[in-house]
């Protein structure tokens, strides 16, 4: 029988037991004996671990207990001025800045927001951080995360003892943001197990990982809403407190070391909110350090707390365990607090009250300060004892070796648990499992809203009918091909504002992406990959339907083997749209905004691709923006596809040359010229010669474009690595 992490029997823990097992433990019973905990001994420093080889051989192991210490020391992270980034937690909040009571960043004067905070968080514990808005909370949780730009921030931030690596950190830590950053349309299963899928090594099966999400689903008490999905505004879908959960659940899903939540009870009714909390100290029971922000807990969520950390205006004024809050404040006031009261909520108003005085708040944070010289009162007493006995390095080693973090382990075999020579890579998959596994949420997500791409396409069919209409059956005349050329480029422009409908995907998506990749669940590389591929079943539908209304309808040249590359030119040009608006996506985070420019950008490729003006009559300070347009390439490959297929094909012939000339209305007689109805006057190359179209071939032309699309995305890509370390500056 397999032991707990308090040392109870795992198969006595009931699901929502505060001893509930851990992930090695859960995965452990359902692996058919290839690996198991024989015994915990809890009165003791030491876990001993049976292991079998593949030749039947069974090792013990004997592995000394995993304790971590989250430590901060004389935090301090000052800014100039309080602006909004374009990134969400990149850079500082208003609320962090209300109510500081120094003054703004004007003429290089500074906001404080984080005054030499010092304190930790043990494993096993959760520690909460109280204060009034812009007391400096969120600004804590990122400093503890490594969510603030090196060199910002003054003090130090140890776990054991050592410094924290900022790539090892990712990967033994999860942030849950104070958002619900979640897909309206999966249901709570998929979403844990498409976080299952990221985090958790491809050397565990599926079914392993199948187990660890049903596990995880009992320990958040969310089985009644397994099948349900998110929903959102328009779609009901699981209550708030179940997507408060699930938010944790999918940050949780590899068992992390240390768990960083912003104000994980905002916006949740009191009973939500302390079964919220509730969950979190099954999770730091089971072995993680669990540290968050708390607004205003109540009484019944206060004594799930194990030590509090108050600020004000980005200064310490209490820390120490919650129980002697009320004695703290009794010694700070000279008298008792009311009978009854929630200290939490009596310590805030309190604090309030004094940074509306003039005084402020000075001498509570002095109080706090002999306080914590005090023996009986020191907030390092608790559990654990002192100093943690093991480094970071072995601390990390032994507990990939019991099983506890999953994410990016890699181990060869027993022996490297003994010896601690455990890696943690920076990714638990390979590039290609991820682009599999985006690839099958992205089409999930399609197929749940057809009406996204049932709308976008009937607006391609309704433009295909007006346009088939408008120039039905074209004549081979002067006329008719200057109307072709008014079809080619009202049709190829039409495609690439089409296309802009693109723009909201990721602007909708962008926060889920920040916070997926800000703990490396995947490559931003594997997104992008994976984005382009869920977008092109789609535009291939698109140029389908919009080649075969407008094609014969029309009357354009070329037979099959034009068809064949009309759909492919519109293919093109879908790509080639799709990709530029993706790009706009990824540097304009407004979708009101992204369209404006990508208008306005559509507007001016039309004007300089070479219809209203050729290429031989743009000016020399402009041609540079003609050969940037992305239209030109497109309109340029459809005339030679239609007027190049047969370049003696006549077009103008005799008299037809003065038609819409006062000419016209003379007999032939007064006309001196020998002008008959046989003799040709304009051909097909022609009018690619008057268009100034004598540069690239029409594959050339397609090349062209399809290239456009390909560097589009990889522009999308950098503003991805450019614009999402998710850090304050």
């Amino acid at each position: 029988m397999e032991a707990g992490t308090g040392g109870a029997p795992v198969a006595d823990i009931l699901p929502g037991d505060p001893r509930s097992p851990t992930l090695h433990q859960i995965l452990s019973r359902r692996s058919r004996g290839s690996m198991s905990t024989a015994s915990v001994n809890a009165a003791d420093t030491s876990v001993r671990q049976q292991t079998t080889d593949d030749d039947g051989t069974v090792d013990s192991i004997c592995l000394p207990a995993v304790h971590f210490v989250l430590a901060f020391h004389d935090l301090t992270y000052s800014v100039k001025r309080s602006r909004r980034s374009l990134y969400r937690n990149r850079g500082v909040e208003a609320s962090d800045t209300a109510g500081m009571g120094v003054p703004h960043g004007e003429g290089g004067r500074m906001n404080t927001l984080l005054d030499g905070i010092s304190g930790e968080a043990r494993e096993g514990e959760i520690m909460a951080m109280l204060g009034a808005s812009g007391a400096g909370k969120s600004t804590l949780i990122d400093a503890l995360a490594n969510r603030i730009q090196p060199g910002s921030l003054r003090g130090a931030v140890t776990l054991n003892g050592d410094a924290l690596d900022s790539r090892l950190l990712r990967v033994i830590s999860a942030y849950v943001m104070q958002d619900d950053l979640l897909y309206p349309m999966l249901t709570v299963t998929e979403t844990l197990m498409y976080s299952a899928e990221f985090r958790l090594p491809r050397s565990l099966s599926a079914s392993k990982k199948r187990s660890r999400v049903e596990a995880l689903i009992d320990q958040l008490g969310l089985r009644a809403a397994a099948n349900t999905i998110i929903g959102d505004e328009g779609r009901r879908g699981v209550s708030g407190g179940e997507r408060r959960r699930v938010s944790i659940g999918i940050d949780i899903i590899h068992d992390p070391i240390i768990l960083f939540l912003d104000e994980p009870t905002s916006g949740l009714d009191s009973t939500s909110a302390f079964m919220v909390v509730k969950v979190l100290q099954r999770i730091a029971r089971s072995g993680s350090v669990v540290v968050m922000s708390i607004h205003q807990p109540s009484y019944r969520i206060l004594g799930l707390l194990d030590r509090l950390l108050l600020l004000s205006r980005g200064r310490t004024v209490y820390y120490g365990p919650p129980a002697a809050l009320p004695r703290f404040l009794s010694e700070f006031m000279g008298e008792p607090i009311p009978e009854g009261a929630n200290p939490a909520e009596f310590a805030l108003d309190h604090i309030r009250e004094l940074e509306g005085s003039q005084a402020g708040t000075e001498e509570l944070v002095k109080f706090n300060k002999s306080w914590q010289e005090k023996p009986l009162s020191a907030a390092s007493t608790g559990p654990l004892g002192g100093k943690p006995s093991l480094s970071l390095k072995e601390a990390v080693g032994l507990s990939i070796a019991r099983g506890k973090l999953v994410s990016g382990a890699v181990a060869t075999s027993a022996a490297a648990a003994t010896t601690r020579e455990r890696e943690v890579a920076t990714y638990a998959n390979p590039w290609w499992v991820e682009v599999r596994v985006l690839m099958r949420r992205g089409f999930t997500n399609t197929r749940r809203t057809p009406e996204l791409f049932l709308w976008r396409l009937g607006a391609v069919l309704m433009t295909a009918f007006i346009l088939a209409t408008l120039f039905w059956r074209l004549d081979e005349t002067q006329k008719g091909a200057d109307e072709r050329l008014s079809f080619f480029i009202i049709g190829i422009s039409t495609m690439f504002f089409t296309s802009a409908d693109a723009l909201p995907v990721f602007v909708r998506d962008r926060d889920i992406f920040l916070r997926e990749t800000a703990h490396n669940a995947y490559r931003r590389s594997s997104y992008t990959l994976s984005n382009a591929i869920v977008c092109f079943p789609s535009i291939v539908l698109l140029s389908l339907a919009f080649a075969a209304i407008t094609f014969f309808a029309v009357g354009l040249a070329g037979g099959g083997e034009g068809f064949i590359f009309f759909v492919l030119i519109v293919l093109a040009c879908f790509w080639a749209g799709s990709g530029f608006v993706t790009f706009l996506s990824g540097v304009i985070p407004h979708v009101i905004l992204g369209y404006t420019v990508a208008v306005a950008l559509l507007a001016s490729f039309m004007r300089f691709s070479g219809f209203y003006i050729t290429r031989d009559h743009i000016p020399d300070y402009w041609i540079w923006f003609h050969y940037i347009s992305l239209i030109k390439y497109p309109y340029e490959a459809v005339m030679q596809n239609e007027f190049g297929a047969d370049p003696g094909k006549c077009f103008m012939r005799g008299a037809q040359m003065f038609e819409g000339t006062p000419l016209a209305e003379l007999p032939m007689e007064y006309i001196r010229a020998n002008f008959n109805t046989t003799s040709c006057i304009t051909t097909g190359a022609d009018i690619l010669t008057k268009q100034a179209v004598d540069q690239l071939g029409k594959w050339g032309c397609l090349c062209a474009t399809l290239a456009w699309g390909f560097l589009f995305r990889v522009f999308f890509y950098l503003t991805l690595v450019v614009g999402s370390n998710n850090k304050r500056s």
